[in-house]
């Protein structure tokens, strides 16, 4: 089985239910997800980050890092997807990666990137800095349309956050 279909089998035994299953899943391919992260292809590389989503793998939270600080975007990005999965029930995986994702949201070469960034900060607590941040990239003329518009829908959703609590 490859990392792909054993992704695959992961997310389809997290979709129905079945913990123990996936916790025996997730133990055959620790090292192999472990290496993938290091492998000198982006592509490798980039499927371990998402793998680490479909398998639910709470424990390698941290090896995410190494994604978003990737030279590859396409590395990047695949961090971010699977940040922003895992963070969806935990708001403080994004709290502990805020300073990180504000510089991918505010200065990434890359505009998917950036808009990555700015999606996953949706899921964290509405903190004032980031609130400010995403109000910054909306209102920038220099920001590519899409990454201003989602900015917006963010900020609006964080300020919401904010005042319920």
């Amino acid at each position: 089985m490859t990392l792909a279909e054993a992704t695959a089998h992961a997310d389809a035994l997290a979709h129905a239910g079945d913990e123990r299953a996936l916790a025996r899943l997730r133990s055959e391919w620790d090292d192999e997800i472990e290496a993938a992260a290091r492998d000198a292809d982006y592509r490798v590389r980039s499927q371990a980050y998402r793998a680490i989503a479909q398998f639910r793998f709470r424990q390698k939270i941290e090896l995410l890092r190494r994604g978003l600080e990737d030279e590859s975007p396409a590395a990047r990005g695949s961090a971010l997807i699977a940040l922003e999965a895992l963070s969806r029930r935990h708001p403080g995986d994004v709290n502990s990666f805020r300073p990180l994702l504000h510089e991918l949201a505010a200065r990434d070469p890359n505009v998917a990137v950036r808009r990555l960034a700015v999606i996953c900060l949706k899921n964290g607590t509405p903190q004032p800095a980031t609130i400010q941040l995403l109000e910054g990239i909306a209102e920038s003329d220099d920001a590519e349309a899409e990454l201003r518009k989602t900015a917006r829908v963010v900020h609006s959703a964080l300020k919401k956050k904010a005042i319920a609590r």
